[in-house]
């Protein structure tokens, strides 16, 4: 079946994209760009539009019968840091020789837009799907992700039978990704006069032999063949003391540790109190708890672990996927996997749903003051979607 994408659906895409960058949709304060995402799944026709009390935003087109295909993404961004930094203004959304610049252009409000259109595309296309298109814009993904598609599977009783994460992959299929924990670890020392430290017992010195062991661990941890070799990273750190110079009592920094296939939360703990017990510190290692209020009132809770995963390359979705980037795009995409985390840890990694990506965007611009997508590249994804709902849903 011919799916058409004429220019006048790009040119709208184009200007629906336009308005969810001009939208800021910090984590947590999503609800402007949750109303506008709703009011265009409306407008373009979807069967059933809804929000969840988490503030998830979902549509339907379909049989109301048969398989069900989600496509996911989130509404949410991380904040813009250092304006003088941006060649751009992040929340302007301007286009220039067809890229379009701003704060989620490509994470992932590209991909978001690419979805609902693809479900546009069909719908003018008279397409009839014996199963079930869903479009998720899910809220705080960038602090904790998996919470809120948890919600849809979990609470909402949207269990669907494929996933489609449209994270940025410049338009390359993606199997999975390492997991990843976050971990504090609280150091204790004695408090004392700085003038006289060898009264004390500097908290400060202690976490620094502590940091310095986990640099000795780094290269000894696992290996994956295709996911690749866990890492941690310290990234935030803090003392407290009685004043400035007053031996620091408490010393408290946290771990960023992505884990590989194979690798689990016992593990990363118990590796970290080995350095702990070695150097004979007093100090404790625990999971660190994720604790937000959704814009819609709700109260969010999640220990922050997150399983790796990864679909198998002979997968039928996956066969799928490949299927349709050869007949709408006209070449074979390359299969890898994301360095960073997506929803997929709680689809793939708990919920055990076939998860794949695909997305316009490059991985490099993420989280950059250079954020930017392709506008060509948001209707090649959108083609791609369009042709997988086929693919997976039409009638035969």
């Amino acid at each position: 079946m011919n799916i058409r994408f004429p220019a006048s659906l790009a040119e709208a895409m184009a200007r629906f994209l336009q308005d969810l960058v001009r939208i800021p949709s910090l984590s947590t304060q999503e609800e402007a760009a949750a109303v506008r995402l709703a009011e265009e799944m409306r407008r373009v026709g979807f069967a059933q539009v809804w929000t969840d009390r988490m503030g998830n935003v979902i549509g339907r087109i379909g049989s109301g019968q048969g398989p069900r295909l989600l496509l996911e993404g989130h509404l949410d961004t991380v904040d813009v840091g250092d304006l003088a930094c941006w060649p751009y203004p992040p929340y302007e959304g301007v286009i220039e020789n067809g890229v379009l610049y701003g704060r989620g252009a490509c994470d992932m409000k590209g991909g978001l837009a690419a979805m609902i259109y693809a479900a546009k595309a069909l719908l003018d296309a008279g397409v009839e799907l014996a199963g079930d298109l869903y479009v998720a814009g899910v809220v705080q993904e960038e602090p904790c992700e998996g919470l809120a598609v948890r919600m849809l599977v979990e609470e909402g009783g949207l269990r669907p039978d494929y996933v489609l994460l449209g994270e940025p992959s410049d338009l390359q299929v993606r199997l999975g990704h390492r997991g990843r924990l976050e971990m504090q670890v609280q150091v204790r020392g004695k408090a004392a006069h700085a003038s006289s430290p060898a009264l004390g017992s500097n908290a400060i010195h202690h976490a620094a032999r502590l940091i310095f062991g986990l640099e000795l661990l780094a290269p000894r941890l696992a290996r994956d063949p295709f996911l690749g070799q866990g890492t941690l990273a310290v990234t935030e750190i803090s003392s407290q003391a009685a004043s400035r110079n007053a031996i620091p009592d408490c010393c408290t920094f946290y771990i960023d540790r992505r884990l590989t296939l194979g690798e689990t939360e016992r593990k990363a703990l118990a590796e970290v109190q080995n350095i702990i017990n070695t150097e004979e510190v007093d100090a404790q290692v625990q999971i660190t708890d994720y604790q937000a209020t959704s814009y819609t009132g709700y109260d969010c809770q999640a220990r922050l672990v997150f399983p790796a995963w990864m679909i198998p390359e002979d997968h039928p979705l996956v066969q799928a996927l490949v299927r349709s980037v050869r007949e709408a795009l006209g070449y074979r995409p390359r299969l890898g996997r994301w360095d960073f985390s997506t929803d997929g840890t709680y689809t793939a990694g708990v919920a055990n749903i076939p998860t794949v990506g695909f997305g316009p965007g490059e991985e490099r611009y993420a989280h950059t003051p250079q954020e930017q997508v392709r506008l060509n590249d948001v209707v090649d994804a959108a083609r791609v979607y369009a042709r997988l709902a086929v693919e997976l849903l039409g009638r035969q």
